[in-house]
């Protein structure tokens, strides 16, 4: 696959250079936190500073389809102190598509993303989007994708991802709309024998195995959702399920509640989680949100606090937050991740810049 992402990139520039429909984009992402959970002999302030530089090409077909081609890179550095601890660089998309009113197939580096869930997501396979991140992203995977489109309210979806180790996984996805709701059915095999951390809260599964599941979004006079999803493998057999629902307070400009929550059943235990959020607009530019998530088998919480400020092109994002500290994990320290952010109580400043 990785191959073939490089010939497609090259067809489709020869192709398109003449007559394509040509941008470009980039976010920059600069952040600075301290908190009061600090790893032994590092310093009490880390700041990152990112940037995603984003190239798109596309072009119209004659047959009524539009070809397109994105690519975008990341670069991030993490300081603490004024040391340099990390550095990512790495591609974050690099995928063409064809689509036209029936069909989309694309192929390469692509975010795949489904379910209705916000704040838990079992149905988190492919992406690790987090509503808290202020600046949306999420990683994405090598996959080739088609998505069938036989009438406005059915979606047929199929993909071959490949992995680090240079296997595939394959599966589905079919979407169904109607008046009673929205529902979906997924299926996903794994041939692969080796650790997978599966779902927002990350459920480690180590054999190859299938996923199946059903996910459902009403929306009436309350918003409700159901994720359940079905991981067996040889030896292992995971049931996780959740359910959801959001209100729009008609206070002010409306203050929208949610809440959710979710178990996680083994063969050995049972693990619940819930989360509340509450998100409210502030006049035209300003927004707050408030997130609380409840690990009850640990007996752990974890609370987070944003107000954002957006601008034309620029947002500033003050948060705070309330987490467990590093000592109240059965986990060696050393073992853990060295970023501030996560443990104990933090504050940080993100600047985010698009153009």
């Amino acid at each position: 696959m990785h191959g073939s992402k490089y010939i497609i990139f090259g067809l489709i520039l020869n192709s398109a250079i003449i007559c394509a429909q040509f941008s470009t984009k980039g976010m920059l992402t600069i952040g600075a936190m301290t908190g009061n959970n600090i790893p032994k002999n590092w310093s009490k302030y880390q700041s990152i500073i990112g940037y995603i530089p984003t190239l798109s090409l596309k072009k119209e077909m004659p047959t009524q389809g539009l070809l397109d081609f994105e690519w975008g890179y990341r670069l991030q550095k993490d300081y603490s102190g004024d040391s340099l601890y990390n550095t990512i660089e790495k591609p974050y998309r690099l995928w063409a598509r064809y689509s036209n009113e029936k069909l989309e197939a694309r192929l390469g580096l692509q975010k795949i993303i489904f379910g209705p869930t916000q704040i838990l997501r079992p149905l988190s396979w492919f992406d690790t989007f987090d509503v808290k991140d202020p600046a949306g992203e999420t990683n994405g995977v090598e996959a080739f994708r088609l998505k069938w489109f036989p009438s406005n309210n059915i979606s047929v979806w199929s993909w071959f991802i490949q992995n680090e180790l240079d296997t595939q996984s394959y599966g589905g996805r079919a979407e169904i709309s109607s008046s009673f709701g929205e529902f979906g059915f997924t299926l996903h095999l794994d041939p692969l024998n080796s650790k997978k951390m599966i779902g927002q809260p990350g459920v480690p599964i180590n054999n190859s195995h299938t996923r199946t599941a059903i996910d459902y979004r009403y929306d009436g006079f309350i918003g409700f959702w159901n994720e359940s999803a079905l991981i067996k493998s040889k030896n292992e057999e995971i049931l996780l399920s959740s359910i959801g629902a959001d209100y729009t307070l008609p206070v002010a400009n409306g203050i929208l509640i949610m809440a959710e929550t979710m178990s996680i059943s083994t063969k050995n235990e049972t693990q619940n989680y819930s989360g509340i959020m509450a998100s409210f607009p502030i006049g035209i530019m300003h927004a707050a949100m408030y997130i609380s998530q409840f690990d009850w088998s640990e007996e752990k919480s974890y609370h987070y606090f944003r107000w954002s400020s957006t601008f034309d092109s620029y947002s500033l994002n003050m948060i705070l937050s309330l987490n467990p500290k590093r000592n109240q994990y059965n986990i060696p320290e050393n073992a853990l991740p060295k970023s501030l952010s996560g443990f104990g109580a933090g504050i940080q400043f993100m600047f985010i810049y698009n153009h």
